[in-house]
């Protein structure tokens, strides 16, 4: 269905298109430099739309944060069907930032840094810590937990940044090779450590 040539979309459809126009608008600006009429005009759709999905800028925000992070847990619950470390790991961050590059921004980068997002993005840093020392218990911990938390928290932050790193700078025709040698590199270091305390 279309009104003088533009597309009507479902309610669905609708809330996903703001939630990207919004990562959008918000990597560029910031939470506290971007109003939800900068969103409208980023979707194209008024203000009275957007608020209509999202009461206010606060739950927009959080639901850009929440939906790249539920969005990233899928593709590493796909990795870990599929058993490949390498989905798991930066496959799973490279995807869901090919997807979404504003949101996957926003989530590694740029929450942390605003006040009223901080601890939520902490949270969800947490959370793929958590999922990420528990995998590496399984496929080569020492029981010593300790250094899996060390070794889970610099896992992470290699990925995110390398990531990061890679959307800035990369060739998306070279992903392949990205992840070829981001894998190798978290393979080497998770040898040596685990090698160092058995």
């Amino acid at each position: 269905m279309s009104v003088e040539g533009r597309k009507l979309l479902g309610r669905d459809e609708r809330h996903a298109s703001i939630l990207r126009g919004a990562a959008t608008a918000f990597a560029r600006s910031g939470f506290a430099g971007t109003s939800m009429d900068d969103v409208a005009a980023e979707v194209g759709v008024s203000r009275l739309i957007v608020y209509r999905h999202f009461e206010s800028k606060e739950e927009l925000y959080r639901a850009v944060l929440q939906q790249v992070f539920d969005r990233h847990g899928e593709e590493f619950m796909a990795g870990l069907t599929a058993r490949s470390p390498r989905a798991i790991g930066p496959g799973s961050h490279l995807t869901v930032a090919r997807e979404w590059p504003d949101g996957y921004v926003l989530l590694w980068r740029h929450a942390a840094r605003e006040p009223q997002f901080a601890e939520y993005a902490q949270e969800l840093r947490e959370r793929a810590v958590e999922a990420t020392r528990a995998l590496l218990a399984t496929v080569g911990g020492t029981g010593d937990r300790a250094l899996e938390q060390w070794a889970s928290r610099t896992v992470v932050g290699f990925i995110v940044e390398a990531v990061l790193n890679w959307l800035e700078v990369g060739d998306p025709e070279r992903d392949e090779e990205f992840l070829d040698l981001t894998s190798a590199g978290i393979s080497a270091a998770g040898k040596t450590w685990f090698g160092r305390a058995q």
